[in-house]
């Protein structure tokens, strides 16, 4: 049986990280609408959960490699934007005890500089405006 399952999915595009999503977002949906008291709402629910699994069936056995490949590549691209806005929030908020982070009033520039040392002229590395701030 295994056998016939592995000739089966030879030349498939098979999974990726973007059909784990579509069925992390099916799963999501499915824990909503067993919430939901409406009969009419919780059946539209399971219609929506029902097209992303035959969608992500689709992509699974489909032999279009090009295309499902291309739209992975956009989701991990999104992804990508979306976890470094992230880590950079939390580099932020670990660096507020020792820094203070200003923006130059010129050019929007976030610059750095150190806590505790009263009136303090910044200089803007990129457009080297300077500007007085306390720290």
């Amino acid at each position: 049986m295994r056998e016939r399952f592995i000739r089966f999915m030879q030349g498939r595009y098979g999974g990726d990280q973007f059909g784990n999503f579509i069925v992390i977002v099916a799963l999501v949906l499915l824990v909503i609408a067993f919430f939901i008291p409406s009969y009419l709402v919780k059946n539209i629910f399971h219609g929506i959960v029902v097209l992303l699994l035959i969608y992500t069936y689709v992509r699974m056995f489909s032999k279009n490699h090009e295309k499902y490949a291309r739209q992975n590549q956009r989701y991990l691209k999104y992804c990508g934007k979306i976890k470094r806005v992230i880590l950079k929030k939390k580099e932020n908020a670990a660096q507020r005890k020792t820094h203070r982070i200003f923006r130059c009033p010129n050019c929007r520039q976030a610059i750095r500089v150190p806590k505790g040392k009263g009136k303090i002229a910044i200089l803007c590395p990129r457009c080297d405006t300077e500007f007085i701030r306390r720290s």
